[in-house]
């Protein structure tokens, strides 16, 4: 086996596997209906089944082989998943357009010292209203205790980018 690193839980053994892509394929997540995120999502992590094409042969840490038959998982990959506690972004962003001026939005959010503000200055006079609108629209602003808004998994959801010590950066090429 050659390729990709996979981690492979086999019998409650962890053992790794390295299989190029084409050799296996994974299931689609089982998603629950009311959080939009994968069943099992602990730690930001959920596993799905991923079945090896027939007639591969991987060895594990102790060199024992094991020969797949197409039919049997040889291993559960990592899905990533958000933690979310049941606010939901069409709420959210339906409230902010037709309440926003109300501060129901902040409200809704966890946010109840900005919600009274806004009631009592008229959503800062419309200003404030459409400056929330266009901050929750963008996925900005959200719950007041950080978890995720809950979006429908196979919807448009924000995916914030980062640059850390572990970025590559490609070296820029100058003519």
């Amino acid at each position: 086996c050659g390729g990709a690193v996979e981690y492979l839980c086999r019998n409650s053994l962890y053992i790794f596997l390295s299989l190029i892509i084409e050799t296996y394929i994974c299931e689609d997540p089982k998603i629950d209906n009311e959080t939009q995120e994968p069943l099992k999502c602990t730690n930001h992590t959920a596993y799905v089944a991923c079945l090896p094409a027939p007639n591969i042969t991987c060895k594990d840490f102790n060199g024992s082989e094991t020969q797949f038959t197409g039919t049997e998982i040889g291993f559960y990959k990592p899905v990533e998943c958000r933690n979310v506690n049941g606010y939901s972004y069409k709420v959210a962003v339906a409230l902010s357009l037709f309440l926003g001026w109300l501060g129901a939005d902040r409200f809704y959010l966890g946010y109840p010292a900005l919600g009274l503000l806004k009631f009592c200055t008229v959503g800062f006079c419309g200003i404030g209203s459409l400056i929330d609108f266009i901050l929750i629209s963008m996925q900005i602003v959200g719950p007041s205790d950080g978890s995720s808004y809950i979006i429908d998994y196979y919807g448009a959801r924000l995916t914030r980018l980062s640059i850390t010590n572990e970025t590559f950066r490609k070296p820029q090429v100058y003519p």
